[in-house]
């Protein structure tokens, strides 16, 4: 089936209907209940996408983990100028494929050393103290306060200047481009253009301006590694500047979206929370469970299909766009007992929120680690914490690609 050809209805017949348009929702507070239909009738849907064109998306878990473990759905080729795109059109290649640069660069296992298990600039009792910070700032202005500004995005910026030794003093700069780089369907692609610019300015001035030797974070140790490698396959500033505001931006906003998506996720359950405060040993698997059933994706994981190729019966050509819904996928019954149950205790719990395989999204363990810490002190801080609207007037920002509340009010 070409891109331009109508969808199919389940019996196989042509299907003259407009096509969907995707995404079907940017609220967290539940799961598009369009993605739980398709998943049980169409697991392979055609649909609009924000820039226009037409899209595979998919929703079924097995049939997204085969995706992300076949060579035949490439990302990085989505970075070129003829690529097709969902949204805004991408800037610049390194923007799509960063890890794959960083690698070529042999700058790859710097930042995988940064991310992993240990992440020796986030040590916990630091995380703890300024997520402590952050919440002693809510509680001074009084109740209701907003988790969403003083927990989600206070911990996430944090977390993420420090780690590439960003000025903290910057964070509400950096996080109005984020924001607005993140934006689906309400700027311009100029508009958009303009913004990136001004972070990868940003970044570049920041690079240019460290002392060689004295690494103020990742960010300098990239560019000290960078300036050393005097192959061809070293980076140019701008190529790094770029890759730098693209770990800022995603890492910021994915986190920062996390952290309040569960938040609510949390909140709307006492159950949850009595259990967390009872055994805070239990942290890590409600964490896990709230990366499976957080619903935070506002668009959605691309692939592009490299070579004709079926996808559960679906014949896909060379060009066409695939859609991952990995937060449909989340919920599938066929992957998880009970699927719209929180369940703590659910082992194995084989989500995807961070990928599957070579596709493993390398910020995972800061996500792990640090929730697991704010989570801890965030209950110890108000043990009668609660919310302060019921959960289906808790606001929303538009068009996010990273789901974010506007606000998560709570009382005390």
């Amino acid at each position: 089936m070409s891109a331009s050809q109508a969808p199919a209805t389940t019996d196989g017949a042509p299907d003259d209907r407009p096509l969907p348009r995707y995404p079907f929702s940017t609220d967290g507070d539940r799961l598009a209940p369009e993605l739980d239909e398709l998943r049980s009738r169409c697991p392979v849907a055609r649909v609009r996408t924000n820039s226009g064109g037409e899209a595979w998306l998919v929703t079924g878990y097995e049939l997204t983990r085969d995706v992300l473990r076949d060579r035949a759905f490439a990302r990085s080729v989505l970075g070129e100028s003829d690529s097709p795109t969902q949204d805004a059109p991408i800037l610049a290649p390194e923007l799509m494929g960063a890890m794959s640069h960083l690698q070529q660069a042999g700058l790859r296992d710097e930042v995988l050393t940064a991310l992993g298990r240990n992440q020796p600039e986030l040590p916990a009792d630091w995380v703890a103290e300024v997520t402590r910070e952050g919440l002693d700032r809510m509680a001074a202005e009084g109740s209701p306060g907003d988790l969403q500004r003083h927990f989600a995005e206070w911990v996430a910026a944090q977390c993420l200047c420090r780690l590439l030794g960003l000025p903290f003093a910057d964070r509400e700069w950096l996080a109005e481009r984020a924001d607005k780089d993140l934006t689906m369907a309400t700027y311009s692609d100029r508009e958009l253009a303009d913004n990136w610019e001004e972070i990868r300015a940003y970044i570049a001035a920041h690079l240019a301006a460290r002392t060689p030797g004295r690494p103020r974070g990742l960010a300098d140790r990239l560019a000290d590694l960078n300036a050393r490698n005097t192959t061809e396959q070293g980076l140019s500033d701008r190529q790094l500047s770029n890759i730098v505001a693209v770990l800022f931006v995603s890492g910021y906003e994915d986190f920062a979206s996390f952290l309040g998506v569960a938040a609510v996720n949390l909140l709307r359950r006492p159950e949850a929370m009595a259990a967390l405060r009872e055994d805070p040993g239990t942290t890590p698997q409600h964490v896990e469970e709230l990366l499976r059933c957080s619903v935070v994706l506002g668009n959605a994981i691309p692939r592009f299909v490299t070579e004709p190729t079926s996808l559960a019966g679906q014949q896909v050509e060379s060009g066409d766009l695939v859609l991952l819904s990995l937060d449909a996928a989340n919920f599938d019954p066929a992957a998880f007992t009970d699927a719209q149950r929180f369940e703590p205790a659910r082992s194995p719990n084989p989500h995807l929120r961070f990928g599957h395989g070579r596709h493993h999204c390398p910020g995972a363990h800061l996500v792990r680690r640090q929730s697991d810490t704010a989570f801890r002190v965030l209950l110890q801080r108000f043990p009668d914490l609660r919310l302060a609207v019921p959960v289906d007037e808790v606001p929303w920002q538009p068009n996010r690609m990273a789901i974010t509340a506007a606000a998560v009010p709570v009382t005390w």
